[in-house]
């Protein structure tokens, strides 16, 4: 059987899936795997379909010392233990830029236009393109697929997508994208399965993990997001601060002398619940603390996450259902809820059994707005992406008859 490849590398981790490609060009999950600790305590771990551990290894850190190196390695260990050897990679890409709307073949050119973007998401795009890079170089024949987490917003209105500053500025890029698209159009692509009399109307989705955003779509179309020009806008995060006062930046440069690569640093790194708290940016260890300072950073970030409902709200003109996905929303019963009751002006009211039971509907009958808690899943959104552009006669006549 054909396979898809599919990765998600950050700065000391590669994700990858294995997705085989059935004779009616359905996709089925083979292998989940991970290799982690990547410059440090390199650990490759991989799990086949049914959830059983296929290797749990660790190298030396000198043998796996960044990124690229990891993924040849785990390659390594796909090709010669399990003989897959992928027809094309699928790749997460943070950031498309304004060139991008959607998922595109990589070449030398798209790479060093998506190379441009390094700057507007740091902890994201260079750790991206370092194994498209290195594949590229390797294997020039292979098909990559660059998936962009901002495609799915490029949709937007003029309002929404401005910012009020010169439009010479906005003609240059500089405009509000919204990140996490692949997982919102996720959802967007079951709700009407799930929920058919929802999935069609006004749905407020919140994405909250270790990244956090939240997006309005209307009819399964976003408009509106909590993220803007970078991957900083809107919620709290982990380690970044979310919506802050330009004002404040502006301070930092020059009443603290930080020059643009500490403000950077400072803003992606050390913000968020971990500046909030002096403790974590894992909410699980937030929630598992006695620290006055650990309550209060949740307690923040359910305020600010329940200010972006109520804005959301106001682009929906109403709003029919929330869904909670991603680390957090999929797994914190009482993050969800505590914001849900602090929407209880939307008419929102959960099943705490429900609720407690990560049940896929928590909300009461009698609530006005449908809640919803559904995992989200990038990684086959990825790899559709990518059989769908192997389809193309142009890319791959042996994929054309696939639809």
């Amino acid at each position: 059987m054909d396979t898809i490849l599919v990765t998600n590398a950050g700065s000391s981790s590669v994700k990858f899936q294995v997705f085989g490609i059935e004779t009616n060009g359905t996709l089925k999950r083979q292998i989940k795997g991970q290799m982690d600790g990547v410059g440090s305590r390199p650990r490759l771990r991989v799990t086949g379909a049914d959830g059983a551990v296929l290797v749990d290894r660790t190298y030396e850190s000198r043998n796996v010392p960044d990124v690229s190196v990891a993924l040849t390695t785990a390659g390594a260990w796909l090709r010669d233990e399990l003989k897959i050897d992928p027809v094309a990679i699928g790749h997460r890409v943070v950031h498309g830029g304004p060139d991008y709307d959607k998922p595109v073949l990589v070449d030398q050119d798209v790479l060093a236009r998506l190379e441009r973007y390094v700057s507007l998401a740091p902890l994201h795009q260079p750790y991206n393109l370092a194994p498209i890079r290195s594949i590229l170089a390797r294997y020039p024949n292979l098909p990559q697929v660059a998936c962009f987490d901002t495609a799915f917003h490029r949709g937007h209105g003029a309002l929404a997508d401005h910012f009020a500053i010169p439009l010479s500025l906005h003609a240059e890029g500089v405009r509000r994208y919204g990140f996490h698209g692949l997982s919102y159009e996720y959802i967007a692509g079951i709700l009407p399965d799930v929920a058919p009399d929802i999935g069609s109307k006004r749905v407020i989705v919140a994405h909250l993990g270790s990244g956090a955003s939240m997006c309005a779509l209307n009819g399964g179309r976003s408009v509106e997001s909590s993220l803007g020009f970078t991957a900083l806008d809107g919620l709290p995060m982990g380690t970044r601060c979310g919506q802050i006062d330009p004002g404040v930046l502006l301070y930092l440069i020059s009443e603290k002398g930080m020059s643009p690569a500490d403000l950077q640093n400072f803003l992606y790194r050390d913000c968020g619940l971990k500046g909030l708290s002096g403790i974590s940016n894992d909410v699980r260890e937030l929630q598992a603390s006695d620290d006055p300072r650990a309550a209060f950073a949740i307690d923040y970030f359910v305020y600010r996450a329940s200010l972006f409902a109520g804005m959301l709200a106001a682009a929906l003109q109403g709003v029919d259902a929330l869904v909670f996905t991603a680390g957090v929303g999929e797994n914190s019963v009482s993050v969800r809820k505590a914001i849900a009751e602090k929407l209880g002006w939307l008419g929102i009211s959960i099943d705490p059994d429900a609720n407690a039971k990560h049940a896929r509907l928590i909300s009461r009958l009698e609530s006005r707005v449908a809640v919803y808690v559904l995992p989200t899943d990038e990684e086959l959104m990825i790899a559709r992406h990518t059989l769908s552009l192997l389809a193309q006669p142009k890319s791959s006549p042996k994929y054309a008859r696939v639809s």
